[in-house]
């Protein structure tokens, strides 16, 4: 294959990549949306979940990889659900903790279930060794970008 091919070849292959990736996380988003949830609130929903229900708004941004005005918009959003409350932070007066509520609880556990039967469902159209030679070039792409 000449050069000019392989970069066309490698182009697509990207372009395929991205619209995959893209398509997938819409199919997720849709099926989140369906319970009032979405990616982000789901991720923000998990991480308090996994910080034993409550963090600083700017510990929360920072797993998420994300700004504080972002994070702060989202639990304005999780707040107005009523998934989650804000607090003063007791070693901090100057900062908020993001506070898991029953129903954020409840929505988590929803959530999380909704996303691994989308998970399911997706891979259901591979074979166990397609899944894994997946990953394994998923890995290969993410050592690459590092």
């Amino acid at each position: 294959m000449s050069a000019p091919a392989a970069v066309s070849r490698a182009t697509g292959d990207l372009l395929l990549l991205l619209r995959t990736a893209g398509s997938v996380e819409n199919y997720v988003d849709t099926k989140l949306s369906e319970i009032g949830l979405s990616l982000p609130k789901l991720a923000a929903l998990d991480k308090l979940t996994k910080a034993g229900g409550s963090l600083p708004l700017g510990q929360l941004a920072e797993r998420l990889a994300c700004v504080k005005s972002n994070v702060t918009q989202l639990v304005d959003r999780l707040d107005a659900d009523g998934l989650v409350t804000r607090e003063s932070d007791p070693n901090d007066r100057r900062s908020r903790l993001a506070v898991l509520t029953d129903a954020g609880r409840r929505a988590y556990e929803t959530g999380a279930e909704t996303f691994r039967a989308a998970e399911r469902h997706l891979f259901s159209s591979l074979t166990l060794d397609e899944t894994a030679r997946l990953a394994d070039l998923f890995e290969k792409l993410e050592r690459a970008i590092d």
